[in-house]
């Protein structure tokens, strides 16, 4: 399921790349898609004034689409992880030095060497 959201949110992600770059700005010297004049018999879709509506309109409904899967993918990865939140956790047991510190124990006593007295 994750690996077709991706899938979709890339897609998505692309034309809306594609659809943003073929609007002309608002002083009209950016932007790909050119006005060029005469629609021709289309009924005004294809005119300068209903092109950049149907352009307009379809980033809308991708922008909407985007960032629909991007919660889809959050929830999908937030369900999967199971993670508990900060305030549900439990603290970490922490070590604690003893309250009174251990004998130290004294050196096993070392044999020392007999020295031979001169008679």
């Amino acid at each position: 399921m994750q690996t077709l959201l991706l899938v979709i949110e890339l897609v998505v992600a692309i034309l809306l790349i594609v659809f943003i770059l073929l609007q002309r700005s608002e002083g009209g010297a950016l932007g790909i898609g050119g006005g060029g004049g005469g629609g021709g018999g289309f009924g005004g879709l294809f005119s300068p004034r209903g092109a950049a509506d149907t352009l307009t309109r379809t980033t809308s409904y991708l922008a909407v689409i985007f960032f629909v899967v991007c919660l889809a993918l959050n929830i999908l990865v937030a369900r999967s992880h199971k993670q508990l939140s900060p305030l549900e956790s439990q603290p970490v047991p922490t070590r604690t030095m003893p309250a009174t510190p251990k004998p130290v124990q004294p050196a096993p006593a070392q044999p020392t060497p007999s020295v031979p007295t001169p008679h």
